[in-house]
């Protein structure tokens, strides 16, 4: 089989879940079936994956679902608790104060609060918070699962206190090897990722100052009466200024002190710095702008995830600071069991691990409560309950939002089942009986024999392209770093610029990823609609790597950025 050959055919389950969610608007309820059902077949007839391999990856699969449906339910979890202590009313309430326009909450909900929980969290988790919250506040929920999409871009890359570099790029690259000829060149290993690390938040700090424009843009354009761009242009000068509150700290923590803090700090100065200037109306807008009256809402808008009045508990007294305590405990936490390696090793001391499944080598997963954000918001919905839970029983408030949880994780569930395994026999099609290279690489390799010396342009899409398979920039990242370093040698390219160009896009193609989307989607309960999300989130997705492309072939072809191990090949 030629490399064409092989490389369409990797690309199949891709451009079948476009067809069938994008094309076709299938809901990802029937569609990941049949994704699932081609890809396995594919496994086990091109390149002849044996039987117990294939089985393998789907358990494997099945184990990662419940470890994603674990921090999907902890969300919802906290989100109804509050509903029924009569914290959400107090939050909707100090937003309404901070600002009325829609446009300026999504910015300080999504952009300065998520991309603070991204970098202490990571997989998701930002979206899965920020997206039921957004409902809270009266957005539509395909508003809030859009702009809860689009966090997952610019803090990615540092996300999870830096996973995607630090596990992800450091353990998708030959290390050992590489650090031979580092050596040879007066470099070190460290050096090498640094400098990888410093283009990555460079290449996001340019593209992502903008991200709070499209933000804007994107609610005016789809969830406005006028269906105006020109209305979300019209808060530009503050979406500007909450961009760069993020990207400058962002970018300076990153050059400076690694990969393991951007997001954290910029995130924690664009809240300080924006909701300050919110309130003190600091290049805000002219006119307020406001979703049309809520009884012409498309039915697509809606999900069944609904605060309504006679739901809220009446406590008038509730002190703003007490109805946030909850989610300060959360983002607390998360920082803490990921910062401190005490803390962390007592989080993940309870974790339940399946090894080499079915006897197959590396094929292993694991699950872990109390590391994982799920736990943590669990622990945050009981502290609502203990000093917000007053007029209304403790256990009565626990019942009634577990109970409304358990209803919206079921259609989630369903859906996940089938995506994850689909992703897992993706990247597990490496070992097979005719010794070919796994589905991402081939496909991988058919984009750079494409494009040749166009190559840096294309380069953050093969990025985008893996995380939109498997989710996650650090899967993305472990897959297609090794092959970009390839590809850059012998493009007689940099290789770090490269490898970060690889990093920018796989941040970006999170906004696609088709499991992230399903378990967003669920924390509102709008199922059914992925494929209305993905048509939207495309738009973000296809700025962010057209222009990293664009950046990254300026530093190669213009500004000459150079960097160790050019010209080694």
């Amino acid at each position: 089989m030629n490399e064409i050959t092989l490389g369409l055919l990797a690309l199949l389950p891709i451009t079948l879940s476009a067809v069938l969610l994008l094309g076709l608007q299938w809901s990802a309820k029937r569609a990941m079936p049949v994704v699932l059902a081609s890809t396995a077949l594919m496994a086990l007839l091109a390149w002849d994956m044996s039987a117990v391999r294939v089985g393998a990856s789907i358990l494997q699969g099945l184990v990662i679902t419940v470890s994603v449906l674990w921090i999907v339910f902890g969300a919802i979890f906290l989100l109804n608790t509050l509903k029924y202590t009569g914290a959400i009313d107090v939050i909707r309430q100090g937003f309404t104060n901070i600002s009325p326009d829609r446009r300026v909450q999504a910015i300080i909900i999504a952009w300065c609060f998520g991309t603070f929980i991204e970098g202490a969290s990571g997989f998701g988790t930002p979206a899965a918070i920020a997206a039921p919250l957004l409902v809270a506040i009266g957005f539509p929920a395909l508003a809030a699962v859009l702009i809860g999409m689009m966090i997952q871009s610019t803090p990615v890359s540092f996300g999870a206190v830096g996973t995607p570099i630090v596990i992800g790029v450091n353990k998708g690259l030959d290390g050992q090897a590489i650090s031979q000829t580092l050596q040879a060149q007066g470099w070190q290993w460290e050096q090498f990722i640094q400098l990888i690390t410093s283009e990555v938040a460079i290449i996001h700090g340019i593209i992502g100052s903008f991200m709070p424009v499209l933000m804007a843009i994107m609610l005016t354009r789809f969830f406005g009466s006028n269906k105006s761009w020109r209305e979300g242009l019209q808060i530009l000068p503050f979406a500007l200024f909450a961009g760069v509150s993020f990207t400058i700290p962002y970018v300076f923590t990153g050059i400076v002190l690694g990969p393991e803090f951007p997001s954290l700090i910029g995130g924690l100065v664009s809240l300080a710095v924006v909701v300050t200037a919110a309130k003190n109306g600091f290049l805000m807008p002219k006119t307020t702008w406001d979703f049309p009256p809520k009884a012409s809402w498309d039915k697509g808008w809606l999900g069944n995830l609904e605060i309504k009045a006679d739901d809220i508990t009446s406590q008038k007294a509730m002190h703003w600071v007490t109805a946030w305590v909850p989610y300060l405990v959360v983002a607390l936490l998360l920082v803490i069991s990921r910062v401190f390696p005490t803390i962390k090793e007592f989080t993940t001391s309870l974790t339940l691990s399946f090894d080499n499944i079915l006897g197959e080598t590396g094929v292993s997963a694991s699950i872990s409560p109390l590391y994982l954000p799920g736990g943590l918001l669990l622990i945050g919905a009981l502290v609502a309950v203990i000093i917000q839970s007053k007029k209304v029983s403790k256990g009565e408030v626990l019942f009634k939002a577990f109970n409304d949880s358990s209803k919206t994780l079921l259609s989630a569930g369903f859906v996940l089942m089938f995506t994850i395994p689909m992703v897992r026999l993706f990247i597990n099609s490496g070992v097979n009986g005719t010794d070919i290279v796994s589905m991402p690489i081939a496909g991988a390799q058919l984009f750079a024999n494409m494009f040749g010396e166009a190559f840096p342009l294309i380069s953050p899409t093969i990025g985008a392209l893996g995380a939109f398979i498997a989710g996650s920039n650090t899967v993305s990242n472990m897959m297609f770093s090794q092959f970009q370093f390839e590809a850059a040698l012998s493009l007689q390219l940099s290789p770090a610029l490269i490898i970060a160009a690889q990093a920018v896009g796989a941040a970006a193609g999170n906004m696609i990823a088709i499991h992230n989307v399903v378990a967003a989607s669920a924390t509102v309960g709008l199922m059914g609609q992925e494929g209305a999300t993905l048509r939207k989130t495309v738009i973000p997705t296809i700025y962010y790597v057209a222009f990293a492309g664009i950046l990254v072939w300026l530093g190669v072809y213009v500004f000459d950025v150079g960097g160790p191990l050019v010209g080694t090949n």
